[in-house]
């Protein structure tokens, strides 16, 4: 006899007789997926720009991705949020990115609702909906979607990706990590990295290697469930790190410079049908030097960069061609939809001569070229944190101006592939229909035969923002569904409608032109001159890269007032106001905390990293720290605590018996206390006591000097001058760990993770308003309290 089911929540179909011989038995439903229904499965890339995908014009060998293209659709008119975060909200809700609250990255949030990254609840995921519908959900790779406040092992976790619908996770929380060196979570814990660089670990193998072991675990119990997949390997954000064998490849590639690849890849595109064959080039970029400008020594280093870069892309499709192999190999790629996704246009954090330390970027620091070109054999690899320069963006977003975080195609267009081969009748073309990052999810709700859901989990849900595009899938001429579409991003805003586009960049056109730089603050007076005199009119349906300017044309007049006003309406439907174009001092805004706000923090061995976001705050500021520690007879060595990693950071250790502090000012200074003395076996404070003795110069990204002061118990057993630190951060993805260095190594002295060999009972660091005057009064009191 047949299982007897009825519906959970229903009344019971079965007969409850008084003994199970008079009986019959019924089982609430399973939750199952429809019969046959595909799986979903979302790639989502970072940085990577408009032209730099060989199935979109790259010189860049990227065959399982074009191969990918080849049984899907391109679509050459796809939109972003031009940030990562607001696009990942964008992807996952189908909700604008200010609806979703998530107005910039989560680090840079504020006390708005449209800026405070808590993305609400009644903007259900894909994954949340899914879920009801009988799917297995997993996310692997970049998450950066949880305020940076609440990343911490302390939680809340409702806002991780198993708070947000997603069975399992594996991958990194913030905005980017360490590919040698990542900080891993698997669900809502921690984990470190199975294998050393060394030992031939790289992230992208790794994430791909447990997206397919996810999809496998399920598979080979229940082979008709289907599954999303969220892939998001963080590639190809900064850092650019690849093992050499790869950007080796590239060779000589590029030494004709961005110039030529930008003429190349506008050429290639046109023959693909990309663009249009009219389109016109848009300007050379002024902020980006002309490559024949350029002396010999700088054409060597800015080229290898790129290799660098093309080598990591590369390698990254090499990885997504595996994970697609596995899809064919167990039958299931047919019925996957599949889509390939940018998150934003190709990234400017190099600067103008490209970077070994990204964080030069965060900290308000010009990069040198003098050390990178001392580093450019090593460039890729585990000892630097590296990011191509301003050149090679403006090539890789090629026919478009600008680049990530602005509001120009430069920043907001990007490729989008769709494939589905059991689903889609067509294979290899380009499609032009005007898509947005808030489409996607409509587009696989309808594809899937599904409606929104009025509630989740109890939430009653916001409307959807987003329109399908899933008719455009067979009909190539299908008409534009989404008609209109705002766009803000750090004060540069812009507005599409119906095939024009007006846009109002800020801090201008270009740095050079406007005598301004990124993070620019636009106060009252200068947007109401902007609104006045700034925008400009492109009717990018004949104008497709942005090329011709008709807001001076006195017969356009009308349109480009009303778009600006439309703007507006748009700004205030979605919580778009105030418009905030600082950057910096955001990184430096004090946020709410789960616990009341503190200077006093106390850590334990054997625990978790802690994400910098709720570390201690001593940047520009007096602080201590002071371990209690058991140092075994015959000494120890090890990190008692450590703050950041190999692009800077702090790190507290004993190295053959003697404490030791070091400050790593971005990779580039490394000013040290040691101790002459051996620590003596037994319990003992160990402590070092940081005196700000000046004031920060923040415009050269020098934070405030002081003196530190290296004890053992209340002896003073050395010191160290500071003629500058640290101004700003140590770095997006920078952790603290007590007991051993996670991660990167904070200093080249030793290798991670140095874990001590004594006993520590707490490691407490206070951050001190004041400059400590009488340190060793102040010391002795803190230890007493300990």
């Amino acid at each position: 006899m047949a299982l007897k089911e009825y519906k959970p929540g229903t009344t019971f179909t079965g007969i409850m007789g008084r003994t199970f011989e008079v009986s019959q038995p019924a089982w609430p439903q399973p939750l199952r997926a429809a019969q046959g229904a595909p799986n979903v499965l979302f790639i989502v890339l970072d940085d990577v720009g408009f032209a730099q995908l060989g199935c979109f014009g790259s010189p860049i060998r990227t065959p399982n991705i074009d191969a990918l293209a080849a049984d899907g659709l391109r679509y050459a008119n796809m939109h972003t949020a031009a940030l990562c975060s607001p696009t990942r909200a964008c992807l996952l809700t189908g909700r604008n990115h200010h609806s979703n609250h998530m107005a910039s990255i989560t680090e840079v949030s504020m006390g708005y609702p449209g800026y405070d990254g808590y993305i609400p609840f009644e903007n259900g995921f894909l994954s949340e909906i899914l879920l009801q519908h009988g799917y297995n959900t997993y996310c692997v790779g970049k998450w950066h979607l949880t305020p940076a406040e609440a990343t911490s092992p302390a939680g809340p976790y409702e806002r991780w990706p198993l708070g947000r619908g997603f069975e399992r996770y594996y991958g990194f929380l913030g905005a980017e990590t360490n590919q040698y060196y990542p900080d891993l979570v698997r669900d809502n814990a921690q984990v470190e990295p199975e294998k050393r660089p060394e030992q031939g670990y790289h992230l992208t193998e790794d994430l791909t290697d447990k997206a397919i072991g996810m999809i496998a675990d399920a598979k080979q119990v229940a082979p008709s469930k289907p599954f999303f997949l969220y892939f998001a390997p963080g590639a190809m954000h900064a850092p650019h790190h690849v093992p050499k064998e790869w950007p080796d490849r590239y060779k000589g590639a590029f030494d004709g410079g961005w110039d030529a690849y930008r003429e190349a890849a506008f050429a290639r595109q046109k023959e693909m049908g990309i663009v249009p064959e009219d389109t016109v080039l848009s300007r050379h970029d002024p902020d980006v030097p002309d490559w024949t400008s350029l002396p010999p020594h700088e054409q060597r280093l800015y080229a290898r960069m790129m290799e660098v870069f093309a080598g990591f892309l590369e390698h990254t499709d090499h990885h997504i061609g595996r994970l697609i192999k596995f899809l064919k190999e167990i039958g299931e790629y047919d019925n996957t939809m599949i889509m390939l996704v940018s998150d934003n246009g190709a990234s400017p954090e190099g600067g103008p001569t490209g970077s070994i330390n990204e964080n030069d970027f965060f900290n308000n620091v010009k990069d040198s070229l003098e050390n990178a070109l001392e580093a450019i054999d090593e460039i890729g690899g585990p000892n630097h944190y590296n990011h191509y320069p301003w050149g090679w963006t403006h090539a890789g977003n090629t026919p478009f101006r600008r680049w990530k975080r602005e509001t120009y195609r430069g920043g907001i267009s990007d490729p989008l592939i769709v494939s589905w081969p059991k689903g889609m009748k067509t294979r290899g073309e380009v499609r032009h229909q005007y898509v947005h990052a808030i489409d996607l999810l409509p587009t696989v709700l309808e594809a899937l035969g599904l409606e929104s859901p009025t509630k989740i989990r109890g939430v009653a849900q916001a409307p959807v923002e987003g329109v399908s595009f899933a008719d455009s899938f067979d009909e190539a001429n299908a008409p534009d569904r989404h008609l209109t579409q705002y766009f803000e991003m750090i004060g540069h805003r812009s507005l599409y409608h119906d095939g024009w586009r007006a846009v109002c960049p800020w801090p201008g056109q270009s740095f050079i032109e406007s005598g301004r730089f990124f993070g620019a603050p636009l106060k009252h007076d200068e947007l109401v001159a902007l609104d006045a005199d700034g925008w400009e009119l492109y009717h990018v349906a004949e104008d497709f890269a942005e090329t011709r300017n008709l807001a001076g044309d006195p017969a356009h007049r009308g349109r480009l007032i009303e778009m600006i006003n439309q703007w507006y309406v748009e700004a205030g439907k979605y919580n778009v106001l105030p418009i905030d174009s600082r950057t910096h001092a955001k990184l430096m805004t004090e946020r709410p905390q789960i616990t009341p706000f503190r200077e006093s923090f106390t850590y334990y061995p054997n625990t978790q990293a802690i994400a910098g976001s709720v570390a201690p705050r001593i940047f520009n500021r007096s602080y201590a720290v002071v371990a209690d520690v058991v140092v075994p007879e015959g000494g120890a060595e090890g990190v008692l605590l450590s703050y950041g990693g190999s692009e800077g950071g702090i790190s507290f250790y004993l190295k053959d018996g003697k404490p030791h502090f070091v400050h790593n000012y971005l990779a580039r200074n490394y000013f040290t206390a040691a101790s002459a003395e051996v620590a003596p076996g037994g319990r003992r404070k160990l402590a070092f006591v940081f005196e700000v003795t000046g004031q920060p110069d923040m415009a050269k990204g020098e934070g405030a000097p002081g003196t530190g002061y290296l004890f053992i118990d209340d002896r003073e057993v050395g010191r160290v001058e500071m003629p500058f630190t640290t101004p700003v951060t140590f770095g997006l993805g920078g952790t603290i760990k007590c007991g051993a260095n996670s991660g990167s190594p904070v200093t080249p002295e030793y290798e991670t993770p140095f874990k001590f060999t004594g006993s520590i009972n707490t490691v407490r660091v206070e951050v001190i308003g004041a400059t400590v005057i009488d340190r060793i009064a102040y010391l002795k009191e803190m230890m007493a309290r300990q």
